[in-house]
């Protein structure tokens, strides 16, 4: 049997709303943790509008269909949703409304909204509660996708793998202690956790739930005298359960919680992260407890990288790099023949990393991008569809890694033959802003807005934007992009600390021309400290060569070209040792001093 359309999907779906008395349906991008990544299980939203980006919101009326992204999926929404009735609204463009705005116009007085409440955060609920006001209904506690998506993927249920004190630097019961020490400080008597990334970070636990993230499915409730670990039993081997149950970690069914979380928090001060949290659990929590919403007290904890940590990621970020100059060697003996297209290129890109003994999985999905299709900025090549690679033009390669001692994530833009004059220029705008950021000095206090600001100033100079971060915070064998810092132009209170592990990736984008993007992995770290205030900067802990056939000289300061050159000197001296002769021989002509 054929597989049926968005539009028969939608269809079906209105017959449900119907039997609710719904005149409205939200699917948004989410599972109960508010993952970035969700598992197949929970992806609603892609199910229902044929759109797969990683961020979207679908509203289904009795008459209409939306869509809602942002900048980073405009032109890929639009071409996977031009067969269906879905129309696409383009988040933050000027005079676009939010979906909370459009429920508030388009949804008449005493008509209900439905929504599955355990895929919304408190956030969310609490900013639809106050734009639609009190004349609309809302039904929280109504999941329709189930009863239309008939072959829907199961729940996973991969087992969990204890991540070694080798890598971690800490046990779970040390860091449950620091944690503790936070809440006291909150004067918080529980903690209730239902961030993913957190949780397998706290318990030291990894699995395989979710593509390109290694965690796994739980909830966490913490106490001043407790730690409790919900997961699927069945998850958990013997010898993990022995491990966690050694450090008084109390293992408990995933779905306990929800008959636990009434009695544990009763007359008790509660936190939890309003953003993360959702609102189903939210509402079960006892009348009678004090609220205390924070950012999740662990997401600044674990932020901070230990020097164990700090340690075991740099040889990642060295190990990773050799793979990546080895890729960029193949793929230069290769192009010329025709026969490498951006499908196999990204397959052999992740080849070169299976080898290295420490490899997991990719990170995110290889964005290998040729010429027109980089102005896509999570564009992901398809074996039927993907480009030939040319000896012309430029390539996009945005990857990374997932290793027992580190996340890795990284784009270089690679000259293939001949570019454009406009090609060239964009490129070296772009290395501009690049290392506008790299060798920054900052006061203590800045955060990732502050920042983003710099970061654009030459690519700005010329009356040009980009419509994504500058930077994210990225997991230690956790999500590759990460909270609680953000380099982007929205404001966040997150101050930049010493041992944040962040990305500097600047771009332009042109539709249906190019999409430029040079990417490396920072540490902020510590400088000096005097009169004058605390001073700090970045240690570049990436290292591959940036393309230097892209490079428009003349645009580049001394000092701009100083930092390039030494850039490229570690590039050499990190990797040499890992390359074979002929790659090694290679790097030296990709790094020599302009």
């Amino acid at each position: 049997m054929a597989e049926i359309t968005v539009n028969e999907r939608i269809e079906l779906l209105r017959k449900e709303m119907k039997k609710n008395g719904l005149t409205a349906y939200i699917i948004p991008s989410a599972d109960p943790h508010q993952s970035e990544y969700v598992a197949e299980h929970y992806k609603s939203r892609a199910y229902i509008s044929g759109f797969t980006g990683s961020l979207g919101t679908v509203i289904v009326t009795l008459t209409e269909s939306c869509l809602w992204t942002d900048g980073r999926y405009f032109i890929q929404a639009a071409k996977q949703i031009s067969d269906s009735e879905v129309v696409l609204y383009k988040m933050l463009e000027p005079g676009v409304p939010t979906y909370q705005e459009w429920l508030k116009e388009n949804i008449e007085h005493g008509e209900k909204i439905g929504f599955d409440q355990r895929l919304f955060s408190v956030n969310d609920i609490k900013m639809l509660k106050n734009i639609i006001g009190d004349k609309i209904e809302l039904v929280g506690n109504i999941d329709l996708i189930s009863n239309i998506w008939t072959n829907r993927p199961p729940l996973p249920m991969d087992q969990v793998f204890y991540h070694d004190i080798e890598y971690t630097g800490q046990t779970a019961l040390e860091k449950i202690n620091t944690v503790r020490a936070e809440m006291k400080k909150k004067e918080a008597q529980v903690y209730l956790m239902s961030s993913l990334n957190d949780i397998a970070w706290l318990f030291n636990i990894r699995g395989n739930d979710i593509i390109y993230t290694p965690i796994t499915y739980a909830y966490s409730i913490i106490t001043l005298t407790q730690a409790i670990l919900y997961i699927q039993l069945s998850k958990v081997p013997d010898k993990v359960r022995k491990t966690l149950e050694e450090q008084n970690i109390i293992i408990k069914p995933y779905t306990d919680i929800f008959a636990d979380i009434e009695t544990i928090t009763k007359d008790s001060s509660v936190i939890y992260d309003p953003a993360i949290l959702n609102y189903g659990l939210k509402s079960m929590i006892a009348p009678s407890s004090r609220i205390i919403e924070s950012i999740e007290p662990t997401a600044l904890i674990k932020a901070k990288l230990s020097k164990k940590e700090i340690e075991n990621l740099k040889q990642c970020e060295i190990n990773d790099g050799a793979a990546l100059v080895k890729f960029l060697y193949w793929l230069e003996k290769n192009v010329p023949n025709g026969n490498v297209t951006e499908f196999s290129a990204s397959e052999k890109l992740t080849n070169f990393r299976q080898e290295l003994p420490l490899y997991i999985e990719d990170s995110f999905a290889t964005i290998a991008a040729y010429k027109g299709n980089a102005a896509m900025m999570h564009y992901k090549p398809e074996e039927s569809t993907a480009k030939t690679l040319k000896p012309e033009g430029l390539l996009l390669v945005d990857s990374g890694g997932q290793y027992y001692n580190g996340t890795t994530d990284i784009t270089r833009t690679i000259v293939l033959g001949d570019i454009t004059e406009e090609e060239r220029h964009d490129f070296t705008l772009v290395l501009k802003s690049h290392i506008a950021l790299a060798k920054l000095i900052f006061l203590h206090g800045s955060t990732g807005s502050n920042l983003d600001a710099i970061a654009r100033q030459p690519i700005w100079q010329e009356y040009m934007d980009y419509k994504c971060g500058t930077g994210h915070s990225v997991g230690y064998l956790l999500g590759v992009h990460e909270g609680p810092s953000r380099l982007r132009k929205e404001h966040n209170n997150v101050v930049i600390e010493a041992g944040m592990y962040l990305t500097n990736e600047p771009g332009i984008y042109k539709e249906n021309k190019h999409g430029i993007r040079t990417e490396n992995s920072i540490l902020s770290k510590d400088i000096l400290n005097n009169s004058d205030g605390y001073f700090m900067g970045f240690d570049v802990i990436s290292y591959c060569p940036i393309d230097l056939k892209g490079i428009d000289e003349s645009m580049l300061t001394n000092d701009e070209k100083k930092w390039l050159n030494n850039y490229h000197q570690e590039v050499y001296d990190k990797l040499s040792p890992y390359l074979k002769e002929e790659e090694c021989l290679w790097l030296k002509t990709q790094t020599k001093s302009i």
